[in-house]
C-alpha cells in the first residue's frame, strides 16, 4: 500500500533466488543463529547422556535426536528465510489455524508425561507441543490485522487481535501454561505498543494482567506452589532450582573444565530447562556470556532493520517475532538464575526438545525473511523525489 502511494525503488529482474537471497539476508542475524544450534549441540554432549543412561538408552541417544531435530529446524529457518513477506503471511495464518485446532483438542488428546500440565500431543515415536507452533502463527496473524487497521476504511483489526490473543491466553492457561501465556500477551503488547496504542491502555492491559495473577495464584495449585517456591528466602539445595543455582556458582569464570560438571547428573530437565546451567557450570561465565550476546545480535540486527520498514505487516509481524524470540531465552536464564520463577521454558536452538528448535527455526526464518533488505529505499529520499 505504501509503495502504491510513494512508489519504490528499481529491483533488479530476473535475479535468481539463492543469489538475492544471500544479497539481501542480515549474515550476523543468521550466523549468530548457526552459533546457537552449535553451542546447542555441544551442551546436548554433556547435559543429555546421563538421561539416556537413566532411561537405558545409549550414550548419545538424544544428542542424535537433536541432530536431526536441528537439521529439520535448520531447513525450515532456510526455507521460510527465502520467501516473501506476502508468502510469510498466508504460512503463517494456516500454521495458526491448524495449531490452533491442535491446543483445543489437548484436553481430549493431549497428556502430561506426569509434569501436571497437558501441553503434549504423543505420537508414540515423538510429542509434539502445539503451543510452540502457536507462537510464530499467532504473532504473524495479529500482526495481519494491526497492519489492517493502518489502512483506510479498514477493519478494527487492533480490536479483533486483542480479543484473539486473549482467548489464546486463556487456553494456555488452563493446560496450565503460563509461561507460554505470559510470552504470547507479551508479544501482542509490544506490537499493540508499535503500532501507536497508548501508553494508558497498555497500562491498564497490564493492571489486568496483574489481576489474572493473583487470581491464578488463588486458583491454580501449580501456579502458587512456583511462585511460592520462588519468593522463598531459603532455596532447597535438592531442588532443580537447588541445583542449577549451585551449578553456576561453581563454574565461576572460566567453568570446572568440559565434561566435569556433575549438576547434569542431579538435574532431571538439564538437557532442556536449565542447560544454562550445564554451561555456566563446565564452561563458565565465558560462555554463558557468548550466549547472551548471540540472543542480542539476532533481536537487535532484526529490530535495527525493522526500524526502516515501511510495511506497516512486515514491521508489526516482525518486531513481535524478534521480541518473543529474545525475551524466551531471557526468561530460560532468568529462571536458572532465580530471577524469576520457575516456567518450564526451553532455551531457543539450545535445549534439547524437537518441538522446541523446529518452531524456533520457523518463527527466526519468519523473521529473518521479514527482515531482508528491499528496494524500499528511505521515506525521506522518496518524498524527495516526488517534490522535485
Amino acid at each position: 500500500m505504501t509503495e502504491m502511494a510513494f512508489g519504490a525503488a528499481p529491483v533488479r529482474v530476473g535475479e535468481p533466488v539463492l543469489p538475492k537471497w544471500w544479497r539481501t539476508i542480515d549474515k550476523w542475524a543468521l550466523s549468530a543463529v548457526l552459533l546457537l544450534f552449535g553451542v546447542g549441540m555441544l551442551l546436548g554432549l554433556a547435559a543429555s547422556v546421563p538421561l539416556a543412561e537413566r532411561n537405558g538408552l545409549e550414550p548419545f541417544y538424544y544428542v542424535k535426536r537433536q541432530a536431526v531435530f536441528g537439521a529439520i529446524a535448520l531447513c525450515a529457518m532456510l526455507g521460510m528465510s527465502m520467501l516473501d513477506p506476502r508468502q510469510i503471511r498466508r504460512l503463517g495464518v494456516i500454521g495458526f489455524a491448524i495449531a490452533f485446532l491442535a491446543v483445543l483438542a489437548l484436553p481430549v488428546i493431549g497428556t502430561d508425561f506426569g509434569k501436571g500440565a497437558v501441553r503434549w500431543i504423543s505420537m508414540g515415536f515423538a510429542s509434539v507441543q502445539p503451543s510452540e507452533f502457536l507462537k510464530p502463527g499467532l504473532i504473524i496473524m495479529t500482526g495481519w490485522m494491526m497492519a489492517a487497521a493502518h489502512e483506510v476504511g479498514g477493519p478494527p483489526g487492533r480490536a479483533y487481535s486483542f480479543i484473539l490473543t486473549v482467548f489464546i491466553v486463556i487456553m494456555l492457561a488452563l493446560q496450565p501454561d503460563f509461561g507460554q501465556a505470559s510470552l504470547v500477551l507479551f508479544a501482542w503488547s509490544v506490537m499493540y505498543f508499535v503500532s501507536g496504542a497508548p501508553i494508558v491502555l497498555l497500562t491498564g492491559i497490564g493492571a489486568l494482567t496483574i489481576s489474572g495473577g493473583f487470581f491464578a495464584y488463588n486458583f491454580s495449585e501449580h501456579f502458587a506452589r512456583r511462585i511460592n517456591g520462588f519468593l522463598s528466602t531459603d532455596v532447597d539445595p535438592r531442588t532443580q532450582i537447588g541445583y542449577a543455582t549451585n551449578a553456576i556458582q561453581e563454574g565461576g569464570f572460566f567453568g570446572v573444565g568440559v565434561g566435569q560438571g556433575s549438576v547434569k547428573w542431579s538435574l532431571p530437565d538439564a538437557h532442556t530447562d536449565f542447560i544454562i546451567a550445564v554451561a555456566a557450570e563446565e564452561y563458565g561465565l565465558i560462555l554463558v556470556l557468548c550466549i547472551i550476546a548471540l540472543y542480542a545480535t539476532v533481536v537487535i540486527r532484526s529490530l535495527f532493520r525493522l526500524t526502516r520498514e515501511r510495511d506497516p505487516f512486515i514491521r508489526l509481524a516482525g518486531t513481535g517475532l524478534a521480541c518473543s524470540f529474545g525475551v524466551q531465552a531471557i526468561i530460560n536464564m532468568g529462571v536458572a538464575v532465580r530471577l524469576l520463577p520457575a516456567k518450564g521454558m526451553t532455551l531457543p536452538f539450545v535445549s534439547y526438545g524437537g518441538s522446541s528448535v523446529i518452531a524456533s527455526g520457523i518463527a527466526v526464518g519468519m523473521l529473518l525473511a521479514l527482515t531482508r533488505t528491499r528496494p524500499q529505499g528511505q521515506i525521506s529520499d522518496i518524498l524527495a523525489r516526488r517534490n522535485r
